[in-house]
């Protein structure tokens, strides 16, 4: 077949502006994340989240407005991805264990990935009056999540809210010392399964 007779390529399809904007904000955002496990908070420079995202400061600032902006977007992802926990959780098993399994194994996801590693130190460097609001808007993303799974156990009881405080502040000590190992670090599996036998004892207490 001669070349003239061969059919044309297909032509490839253009991108719309929403796609390349949501595209230029998602690799922004990513080398936040990627910056701050790699070398830091503090050297997380407007110069080193460009120079990751692969554009210029002038882009970044056209989509985030400043660093301050960006922060801002990542907190918001985190926040987004930790809602997400609520999918697929097995609500209707009477299977008590089951669900405090499938919960710390899903909230241990996020707790001990990346993208948390960034919320906690950027929360950690904001002003005062900013962090207690984001931290505000975690905790009542936590309620929603611990009533989908734990829907005997009403947030507004005393003891529930010391069982969510409680839960919250192992997955993020063994985050803590995740981070400070770095690659010598282990799998957490007995400390996680301290946990499940904590919460399904607790829990199992409150429901009889």
């Amino acid at each position: 077949m001669s070349p003239s007779a061969r059919s044309p390529a297909p032509s490839r399809r253009r991108r719309s502006h929403a796609e390349r904007t949501a595209e230029t904000r998602a690799r922004v955002m990513a080398a936040v994340v990627e910056s701050i496990g790699a070398v830091g908070f503090q050297k997380t420079t407007a110069a080193e989240i460009a120079r990751r995202a692969g554009v210029t400061w002038g882009a970044v600032q056209h989509h985030f407005g400043d660093k301050e902006g960006i922060l801002r977007a990542v907190l918001e992802e985190s926040f987004g991805v930790f809602a997400g926990l609520r999918g697929e959780a097995p609500v209707d098993d009477t299977d008590l264990e089951k669900r405090v399994a499938n919960f710390v194994d899903r909230s241990w996801e996020h707790f001990a990935g990346p993208l948390f590693r960034s919320t906690f130190e950027i929360l950690l460097n904001l002003p005062p009056d900013l962090e207690s609001s984001r931290q505000r808007e975690m905790f009542d993303a936590w309620i929603r999540i611990w009533s989908h799974y734990f829907p005997e156990s009403p947030p507004a009881h005393r003891r529930t809210f010391d069982l969510m405080h409680y839960t919250i502040s192992v997955l993020s000590g063994l985050a803590a010392m995740q981070m400070l190992e770095g690659t010598q670090g282990h799998v957490r599996a007995s400390e996680l399964a301290y946990l499940k036998k904590t919460l399904s004892g607790e829990l199992a207490a409150d429901f009889e």
